[in-house]
């Protein structure tokens, strides 16, 4: 995906996405532009022994050495039945390079966060893995997990209480923190190790739209600092932190832009809409660093 295709969405900032629709076994799914390095044909792997059995094995491209994840095996389909179609999106999330092997690729859709749903038990049995459905004249888009996904097959890639090694012992127990973070597992993962941390107080919204109303309708004072993931259904992280720093009542809370996604046009973008600090996940010893001094914890 080139630089100046992923320009073209970052100069809107209208709470937009670019999606690549593919398809897997019976179902359409689509991904993030943003997270797409590149769309190539399968290539041959080298399998690795004792991989993950969603792991094909990996691949050489340009002296990096990436692994192929087959998501058909991950989501509990069958293999393609048209080989010839198959391709490899090579993804980078967390830090971390992988291409996912799917069965065929159609078009980009430009959509609105607005556009996207949370997944229900209608999500063909995928609503574990699915945080967001799209529906498009009669077709449903869903949106996976990918870092979850990602995080099944290599945990080191994930967040970790290990990469809190080093952090000094100090009071936070008194500072609140509103998270807001769509995916389910690093709810989880971010409330169990910011509370090993410390930061014991912690709301957390499944959505940039969740948080704006949490923020505009309880007590501002009850908030200390703001947490947001980039991606998320109905209200994108950029978007809420543009809100936020235009409104006269919450314009002075601190923003932690905390994602995958933060890439160098999309860091300018995060600066733009008025962020205090943008870290890039898995980095959780990097945030509670920023916690601290955003904070003034002593």
């Amino acid at each position: 995906m080139s630089e100046e295709h992923k320009g073209i969405l970052l100069e809107s900032g209208t709470n937009e996405l670019e999606v690549i629709v593919f398809e897997v076994g019976v179902g359409t799914f689509g991904i993030n532009v943003m997270k797409v390095r590149e769309i190539i044909q399968p290539m041959d792997v080298t399998i690795m022994p004792h991989a993950h059995p969603n792991v094909e094995g990996v691949i050489r491209l340009r002296d990096e050495i990436i692994p192929v994840i087959n998501l058909a095996k991950a989501l509990g389909f069958k293999d393609s039945k048209n080989p010839g179609q198959d391709k490899l999106i090579v993804t980078e999330l967390n830090q971390v390079k992988a291409a996912f092997h799917v069965h065929s690729v159609s078009r980009i859709h430009r959509i609105s966060w607005e556009q996207i749903e949370k997944p229900n038990k209608l999500s063909q049995g995928l609503q574990d893995l699915t945080i967001g459905v799209i529906k498009m004249d009669e077709n449903m888009i869903l949106l996976l997990d990918y870092e979850k996904v990602v995080y099944d097959i290599m945990p080191e890639a994930g967040l970790s209480s290990k990469k809190l090694e080093g952090i000094e012992q100090r009071d936070r127990s008194k500072k609140k923190l509103l998270i807001a973070e769509d995916s389910p597992i690093l709810r989880q993962l971010l409330k169990d190790i910011l509370n090993e941390a410390g930061y014991v107080q912690i709301v957390f919204t499944d959505d940039g739209k969740e948080a704006w109303t949490y923020l505009k309708e309880e007590s501002r004072a009850e908030i200390d600092l703001l947490i947001t993931d980039i991606e998320m259904p109905l209200m994108d992280g950029h978007h809420l932190t543009r809100k936020v720093k235009e409104d006269p009542q919450l314009k002075e809370l601190p923003i932690i832009i905390f994602s995958s996604l933060i890439t160098g046009d999309l860091f300018h973008k995060g600066e733009r809409v008025g962020a205090d600090a943008q870290i890039s996940k898995p980095e959780i010893g990097k945030l509670v660093e920023e916690l601290d001094k955003l904070l003034q914890v002593e």
